[in-house]
C-alpha cells in the first residue's frame, strides 16, 4: 500500500474516532504524524515537529487569553448592555444586536462557541420574555459567530490565512472574511424574515429590555469578581451565594458589596469602570496595530492581555484556565499532521486525482459539501486545516479562482455549524427557554441544519465560484 493511500485511512479513522468518541482530534493527529512519519516514512521526531505551527499556537493562545480577561472584568457584559440599550422600544432589533455581538466577539479573536456561550443565553432569554422565535434568536446567534470568525485575527481566519501564507497563491484575508460576513447576514435575513420578525416590527419593548441587560450584567460581573459561579440564563441569571436581587446567601455577598476594583459594576450599571474601559481601548489597539501596522497578532494580543492583568490582577483570575487548550491541541495537531501528509506525497495525489476529473467545478463543489458534511459532525476548524491543504495544488493550477473556492469552503464548512452535533447548535438548543418543548426545538434545529448542509454549499459555490471561473 502506497504511502498516500495509507494516509488518507489514517486521517479517516482519526476522523471517525473524533466523531464516535469524546477524543480531541488533535491529539489523534499528534499521534497519526508521529507513526506516519517515523514507521511509515522514516521521518526523525524533529523533522515531524518542524511542521508544528509555533506562530498559530501563539496567536490562539495570545487571542483567547485576552478574550477570557475581557470575559472575566465584565466589559463583555458592557458591551452587551450598551448595544440592547440602543435598541431602546424597537423590540425587532433585538435579534441583530445579538447577531452583531456575537459577530464583534469573534471578530476580536474570540473562538466561535465561546461567543455563541456567553451570548445564547441571554438572547434566548430576551426571547422567551419577548415572544420572539427561539429557533430565530438562536441561529441569529450562531450565524452571527461565524459572520466575524473569519476577520484577519480571528481564529478561522488566522488558521485559514497563516495555510495560504506557506503556498504560492494569491491571498486575501479580507475577502475571505467579508464573504463570510456577507453569506452569514444574508442567512439572518432570510431567518429574521421568515421567522416572524415582520410581527415584531410593531411590538413595544421599552426599559425592560435595558433593565433585564443591566440586571444580568450586576449579577453576572459580580458574581465573576466574588469567585462564585452562575446559574440560570439571560435576565433571570442568579449565583450560588448571591441571588439575582443582590441578597446574599451563605458566605456569598451581592454586587455591591463587592470591593472597589474587583470588577463590579458601578452604582446603576451606567458606567464603565477603568479596567473595563482599559480593555476596550485594548481591543481598539489589537485591531489596529495587527492590522494597521501588519504586527504579528499573537504577541500583540498577549501583550495588551498582560497589560489588562497587571491593571486588575483580580481579572486575570483563572483566565489562562480559560484558553481553549482543546482548540490549541485541535489545531496545533491537525497541521502538524498535515505537514506529514505533504512530505507523503498526500497533498499532491489527492489534487491529481481531483484534476483529473476534468472539470473544475465540479470539483469544487464537491470540496465543498466535503467540507459541510464532515463538519457538521466534526470539527470545523479541524476540516479546514485538513481541506485547504489538499487544495492547494488543485488550486494552483489556475482553473478556477483560489480566494473564492477558499472563501466558498470557508462558509460551507461553518454555516453548518448551527447543526445540534456541532458545539454551536448544541449550546443553543442547551439554553432553549423554558417554556419551550425541547423535543420539538431539536427537531426544528435538525431540520433547519439538514436545510442549510443542502443547500449552504451548493450557494456558496454558485456565488463565490462560478462567477471568477466565468
Amino acid at each position: 500500500m502506497s504511502a498516500p493511500v495509507l494516509s488518507i485511512i489514517i486521517l479517516a479513522v482519526m476522523f471517525l474516532l473524533a466523531t464516535v468518541l469524546p477524543l480531541n482530534m488533535g491529539a489523534l493527529a499528534f499521534v497519526g504524524a508521529f507513526l506516519l512519519g517515523s514507521v511509515v516514512l522514516g521521518m526523525s521526531t524533529n523533522d515531524i515537529l518542524a511542521n508544528f505551527p509555533g506562530g498559530l499556537f501563539l496567536t490562539i493562545v495570545g487571542v483567547t487569553y485576552l478574550f477570557a480577561i475581557a470575559q472575566n472584568n465584565g466589559t463583555i457584559d458592557l458591551l452587551v448592555r450598551g448595544a440592547v440599550r440602543l435598541v431602546g422600544s424597537k423590540v425587532a432589533l433585538i435579534p441583530w444586536v445579538m447577531f452583531a455581538i456575537t459577530a464583534v466577539i469573534t471578530a476580536v479573536g474570540a473562538l466561535s462557541p465561546a461567543a455563541v456561550a456567553i451570548i445564547a443565553p441571554i438572547a434566548l432569554s430576551f426571547a422567551a420574555k419577548h415572544k420572539i422565535n427561539p429557533l430565530m434568536m438562536g441561529m441569529m446567534v450562531v450565524h452571527g459567530a461565524q459572520a466575524g470568525g473569519f476577520s484577519p485575527i480571528a481564529v478561522y481566519g488566522v488558521t485559514v490565512n497563516s495555510i495560504i501564507a506557506k503556498t504560492e497563491l494569491d491571498a486575501n484575508p479580507m475577502a475571505i472574511f467579508l464573504a463570510s460576513f456577507l453569506f452569514n447576514l444574508a442567512i439572518a435575513l432570510v431567518l429574521f424574515v421568515v421567522l416572524g420578525g415582520g410581527k415584531l416590527l410593531s411590538t413595544p419593548g421599552g426599559r425592560f429590555v435595558e433593565q433585564a441587560a443591566e440586571k444580568r450584567m450586576s449579577v453576572s460581573v459580580g458574581a465573576r469578581a466574588a469567585g462564585v459561579t452562575l446559574q440560570g440564563s439571560g435576565s433571570d441569571i442568579s449565583a450560588a451565594g448571591v441571588s439575582a436581587k443582590g441578597t446574599s446567601g451563605g458566605s456569598g455577598a451581592s454586587p455591591a458589596a463587592l470591593p472597589a476594583g474587583a470588577g463590579a459594576p458601578p452604582a446603576g450599571g451606567a458606567r464603565a469602570s477603568m479596567p473595563q474601559l482599559i480593555t476596550i481601548l485594548g481591543l481598539i489597539a489589537l485591531a489596529v496595530i495587527s492590522l494597521g501596522f501588519k504586527v504579528d497578532v499573537g504577541f500583540v494580543s498577549i501583550t495588551i492581555a498582560i497589560v489588562l492583568a497587571l491593571v486588575s490582577p483580580a481579572a486575570q483570575k483563572g483566565a489562562v484556565n480559560k484558553i481553549s487548550w482543546s482548540t490549541v491541541l485541535l489545531i496545533c495537531g491537525m497541521l502538524t499532521f498535515v505537514g506529514v501528509l505533504e512530505e507523503a506525497g498526500t497533498i499532491a495525489f489527492v489534487s491529481g486525482g481531483v484534476a483529473e476529473l476534468g472539470m473544475p467545478l465540479l470539483a469544487a463543489l464537491l470540496i465543498c459539501y466535503i467540507g459541510a458534511i464532515v463538519s457538521a459532525f466534526a470539527s470545523s476548524t479541524a476540516i479546514l486545516a485538513a481541506l485547504i491543504p489538499l487544495a492547494v495544488p488543485f488550486l494552483a493550477t489556475g482553473e478556477v479562482g483560489a480566494v473564492g473556492v477558499i472563501a466558498a469552503l470557508a462558509v460551507a464548512s461553518t454555516i453548518v455549524d448551527v447543526s445540534p452535533f456541532s458545539t454551536n447548535g448544541a449550546l443553543v438548543l442547551a439554553n432553549a427557554p423554558e417554556d419551550v418543548d425541547k423535543d420539538r426545538f431539536y427537531k426544528q434545529i435538525l431540520a433547519y441544519s439538514g436545510v442549510v448542509v443542502a443547500f449552504g454549499p451548493a450557494i456558496a459555490w454558485l456565488v463565490m465560484v462560478v462567477p471568477r471561473w466565468m
